[in-house]
């Protein structure tokens, strides 16, 4: 804290440059907090977020730090992995990525070696993103395949 004599014309000066920078530092610092994202309805575990379902909000709060969505396209069509309550903030360590392939659902195999390619019917034992690796039931013979999930909804499936 700054302390000078008001006595004097230069004390007077001083003291009125303290007061006006004390009174514009709040609004320098609010014009930097940014946006965050917060529902207005309540959204439960394994619901896909839609852009109605939230809204961008001024940070008010000068404590808040994490890993909270500062942007509707950080939020939507992810899949929420907790419940969260309107007005709160939405961290991003509580989405997931909608899966691509779903258990029990008819997908794809595809093995590749070299110019050869063999293709079969499959189901997924598990839920899988892209890029995860699955295991897989081949329809045709009843084996269990390990393979990646690909962003088509196919599964390469690794060799042993």
């Amino acid at each position: 804290m700054m302390f000078c004599r008001v006595g004097t014309v230069r004390g007077w000066a001083s003291a009125i440059a303290i007061v006006i920078a004390a009174l514009s530092a709040p609004n320098a610092w609010a014009s930097g907090r940014g946006l965050a994202v917060v529902p207005t309805t309540i959204i439960y575990p394994g619901d896909t977020i839609s852009s109605a379902q939230v809204q961008e909000v001024e940070v008010t709060n000068p404590n808040l730090v994490g890993d909270y969505a500062k942007s509707v396209g950080q939020v939507e069509g992810m899949i929420s992995k907790r419940t969260f309550l309107p007005g709160r903030t939405i961290s991003l360590s509580g989405l997931r990525e909608p899966y691509t392939v779903t258990r029990g659902s008819s997908i794809r195999l595809v093995f590749t070696l070299g110019a050869m390619m063999i293709s079969a019917a499959g189901s997924p034992l598990e839920d899988g993103m892209t890029g995860q690796m699955v295991r897989v039931r081949n329809m045709d013979s009843g084996v269990i395949v390990s393979g990646t999930v690909l962003a088509d909804g196919t599964i390469h499936v690794a060799a042993k």
